[in-house]
């Protein structure tokens, strides 16, 4: 199962310098809802590698407007504390996701 970031928790895990992926998405969201199994899924697979989670737009906003958010599904990666240049917008198939995993843990 995919972890839940909030406004609270989530700065202190990205400060972790563990690889960090952020899903920002909301409930009303079509394509958030197509990919959250795909990210839970992930979140398991790789729960010893990276932590994979979710920030609902709706109910957390800073770390949506630190990074100007302007559309969800958008899923950032962190490595080492740092936002990576890795980005995805929009709907994303499952071999995407995982590729851009792969990607991160080799940075």
């Amino acid at each position: 199962m995919a972890f839940t970031f909030t406004d609270e928790n989530v700065k202190k895990i990205i400060a972790s310098g563990k690889p960090v992926v952020i899903d920002f998405w909301a409930t009303w969201c079509g394509p958030c809802k197509a990919i959250s199994p795909i990210i839970d899924e992930l979140a398991a697979e790789y729960e010893d590698q990276v932590v994979i989670g979710k920030y609902n737009v709706d109910e957390e906003s800073d770390l949506s407007t630190e990074y100007r958010i302007m559309s969800i599904p958008t899923i950032l990666f962190f490595k080492n504390g740092e936002k990576t240049s890795i980005r995805l917008a929009g709907s994303q198939t499952r071999a995407t996701l995982e590729e851009k995993i792969k990607e991160l843990i080799t940075l």
